[in-house]
């Protein structure tokens, strides 16, 4: 019963991650220590299935419960409160950068060129693609009422894109989908759920979710079944260069949400900016803890 409610937990904190944009589930993962399990649990399902069920099935309700139950409450900090929230993510993202470099110079005294270039290639790609943008649409029913089969098969592959967020450390699915400008969308469809579960006879707002998370949802387990063998080879063989990327990617997630509109939306005044800093401050803290505790255990 313990062993179920620590993975109900971690599921918990891994469904609220796949809301904020920014922050990866997958480096929260690691950060609590479970990061490897997940992997190795996914490409191994049926060897041990019994064994493999009592791991993922808890972490499951929990992404589930955690986008269920907190999207309106992430909503709602994102709205009124998004400079210190956003700050707090971006905290949480630095906190780790110290344990992610320890692993790209493990073995080595200094950062070589390879390195540099493993480190620069990500951090420009995510540079290119928040200058190349478009804006996102924020009023998610104009989207809604205008959905046709391209913008289904649109959903489908940002599902895909987005499923990095719970295999690759450093990649943030909810800011691919803030970058391909259905993020709002897809937040208003998951806290929607909460209306459909209390009356189930809304065929109309019944069919509005289904249309939005039901292709990203096939995208999503399509796209975690093709990456994660992937990335447990990479871990096992290739974790050095695995993490020198992971870097890179960390670098550019802070660099592109300070220039994000969300992080500034509800507005910035002197107080504002004084819990911003507190809450950069806690994140870091909280990130670099738990990061020193459980990232060595996944290499």
């Amino acid at each position: 019963m313990q062993k179920f409610a620590r993975n109900f937990f971690n599921g918990l904190a891994l469904g609220i991650t796949q809301i904020i944009p920014g922050i990866s589930g997958a480096t929260i993962a690691i950060m609590m220590g479970f990061y490897f399990e997940f992997i190795e649990t996914i490409n191994h399902f049926t060897k041990d299935l019994l064994k493999n069920l009592k791991f993922v099935f808890p972490i499951m309700i929990g992404i589930i419960a955690g986008l269920i139950l907190f999207s309106s409450i992430v909503n709602f900090l994102l709205i009124n409160y998004s400079f210190p929230t956003m700050l707090f993510i971006i905290g949480l993202i630095a906190g780790i950068l110290p344990h992610i470099y320890s692993q790209v110079r493990k073995g080595s005294q200094k950062i070589k060129a390879l390195d540099v270039i493993l480190i620069a290639i990500p951090f420009i790609l995510l540079l290119i693609m928040s200058f190349l943008k478009g804006a996102s649409v924020t009023n998610p029913t104009v989207l809604i009422d205008s959905i046709n089969l391209p913008f289904i098969i649109f959903l489908f592959f940002a599902g895909v894109l987005a499923s990095a967020s719970l295999i690759v450390p450093g990649f943030s699915g909810s800011f691919v989908l803030l970058l391909l400008g259905v993020y709002h969308l897809v937040i208003y469809s998951i806290s929607s759920i909460r209306y459909l579960l209390l009356d189930f006879s809304n065929i109309t707002l019944m069919l509005n979710i289904i249309k939005v998370l039901l292709p990203m949802g096939i995208g999503i387990i399509i796209g975690i079944l093709s990456m994660s063998r992937l990335i447990e080879r990479m871990l096992k063989k290739h974790s050095k260069l695995l993490y020198t990327v992971i870097l890179g990617l960390l670098l550019g997630s802070i660099f592109t949400l300070f220039r994000e509109p969300i992080v500034y939306q509800s507005g910035v005044s002197a107080v504002i900016v004084v819990f911003g800093i507190a809450a950069f401050s806690a994140g870091t803290v909280i990130a670099f803890i738990l990061g020193k505790k459980n990232i060595t255990k996944i290499i």
